[in-house]
């Protein structure tokens, strides 16, 4: 990143022991988005130009998030080995403020049966967001941001079950 620039860009890897196609499912289904991370249920129209939501599970809302806490619109959809999207986060008028982030998942079937999937989210001019995503708030209760999320997608996808369910009781 250029001396001054304002750009930041995270970028994640990850080596996951499943097909494309079950990768792929777990990022773009609805009924299978809640089952990891934060149990954020993202409702996808998998068509360029299109809208999406993320929708908060129900101990969120218990904490009193609104009802939808991300949203964005799908900008490139080749399944199953890329999906680019915007993303704003709704929590709060602050984090909203800072405006459309970009998304790209990129799925690579590897060797021996395993996916490789590259997760860049590029947050120019989104500081705080850029804050929450990386998980350096998570102490103050921000969350895990992304290495959260893609854990328990990893996990979920290998597994079938939740990341840290049998500790809390779910699954």
């Amino acid at each position: 990143m250029p001396a001054g620039s304002d750009s930041i860009r995270h970028v994640h890897r990850l080596y996951i022991n499943a097909t494309p196609e079950a990768v792929w499912s777990a990022i773009v289904d609805p009924d299978l988005t809640g089952r990891y991370g934060y149990g954020v249920r993202c409702a996808y129209d998998l068509r360029a130009g299109a809208a999406f939501m993320g929708f908060p599970s129900a101990e969120m809302r218990l904490l009193g998030v609104p009802s939808a806490i991300v949203d964005g619109v799908v900008l490139e959809v080749e399944p199953p080995r890329r999906f680019v999207h915007t993303w704003r986060m709704l929590i709060s008028p602050e984090l909203a403020s800072e405006g459309f982030t970009r998304v790209t998942w990129e799925i690579d079937g590897g060797r021996f049966g395993v996916t490789r999937l590259t997760l860049t989210h590029e947050l120019s001019g989104a500081p705080t967001v850029a804050l929450l995503a990386s998980g350096a708030m998570e102490d103050e209760g921000g969350g895990g941001g992304w290495s959260w999320v893609l854990s328990g997608l990893k996990t979920f996808v290998e597994t079938g079950k939740s990341l840290g369910a049998e500790r809390a009781n779910l699954s």
